[in-house]
């Protein structure tokens, strides 16, 4: 492969591009992995808005951290791994640097160096009949099983997911694929609700069109509440981003219930703290992935998740992706094609 690649990155506010730069060299507990596919997720248009991780550093930053590929380069101490190898690549690190979030490296590009595979935490073999682009929805997939992992939940228990987006979906899922039975996925978007259904949700609400906690009372029952009664759900997974929507669930939660928040929330959320006193609430936050990431692999083998994938463009496209993320509200997860 060229030393030269293609590579998306982050120049400022508003401003992202497809530049040419050099492939750093391969170190000798390093690895070289030519990508073939890379979801965008909606962290990287919160990238894009503000200039980069938290504002414009000193360097463009590359974007892209769900990605899946082919190691081509292989360093001298790393064992385990080796050329040809189908791999998923696990983004995280905070020691070397987050791939797509921060580092110099990022997944939305031809290759990427994966610093310190050595370690054998870095790259995940794939099998042989796996695609590249179901293997690239394994980071977000770890993102919604560990959003389900923070909710602690029995199996019986009675679930509303709020916002079907690609995490939502994957904590959908995940909850099926755990045996949940009675899963209620709350979406405006009759595709995503379409999805949320395919994935395993039991029944979806549309809230623009009628009264979410009314219909939750009537799919799930309802419980006596100091302020009278409330929805029997047990479990909230807040996978919306929208602050108002948190806010109601807290407001609106039975005793006792619990509430993962995996989405991101970049302005503060004004809690009432009576509701979580009075109802006993348990809130949690969910950032990144379970500690084996490898579960989320095995339930890609298990579970049929390609109906979450619903646009593909090639790595030249990367501005049309980005905007159909922007303004598409029916779209899933959309994948990034390269090397094909």
């Amino acid at each position: 492969m060229s030393s030269t690649i293609n590579q998306v990155r982050v120049h400022g506010p508003g401003t992202v591009s497809l530049d040419s730069v050099e492939l750093p060299e391969c170190g000798p507990r390093d690895a070289v992995v030519e990508l073939r596919a890379c979801g965008i997720c909606g962290s990287d248009l919160g990238y894009i808005r503000i200039g980069g991780l938290a504002g414009p550093g000193p360097e463009p930053m590359p974007l892209g951290h769900e990605m899946a590929g082919v190691i081509t380069t292989v360093g001298s101490e790393v064992t385990g791994l080796q050329r040809g190898q189908r791999v998923v690549v696990h983004p995280g690190r905070d020691d070397i640097g987050r791939i797509g979030n921060g580092s110099p490296e990022g997944g939305l590009a031809e290759a990427v160096l994966v610093r310190d595979a050595a370690a054998g935490d870095r790259l995940y073999p794939i099998p042989d009949d796996m695609s590249f682009e179901l293997a690239a929805l394994t980071e977000p997939l770890a993102v919604g099983m560990h959003a389900v992992d923070r909710a602690d939940l029995d199996t019986g228990a009675t679930v509303a997911v709020f916002g079907c987006g690609p995490i939502g979906l994957a904590a959908i899922a995940t909850l099926a694929d755990r045996g949940h039975t009675d899963i209620v996925g709350v979406e405006p978007s009759a595709t995503r609700r379409r999805l949320a259904r395919a994935l395993g949700a039991t029944a979806t609400i549309d809230p623009t069109a009628v009264d979410v906690w009314e219909q939750l009372g009537r799919l799930h029952g309802t419980t006596p509440a100091m302020t009278g009664a409330a929805p029997a759900t047990t479990g909230f997974i807040e996978a919306s981003g929208a602050g108002t929507v948190l806010a109601d669930i807290i407001d609106n939660a039975g005793p006792g219930s619990r509430i993962s928040v995996v989405a991101v929330h970049y302005t503060p959320v004004p809690v009432n703290f009576l509701r979580v006193l009075t109802s006993e609430l348990t809130i949690r936050g969910s950032i990144e992935y379970p500690p084996r990431f490898r579960d989320a692999i095995d339930l890609l083998e298990r579970r049929d998740l390609s109906p979450l994938v619903t646009h593909r463009f090639p790595l030249e496209r990367i501005d049309d992706a980005f905007a159909t993320l922007r303004h598409d509200r029916e779209c899933g997860k959309i994948l990034i094609e390269m090397n094909g």
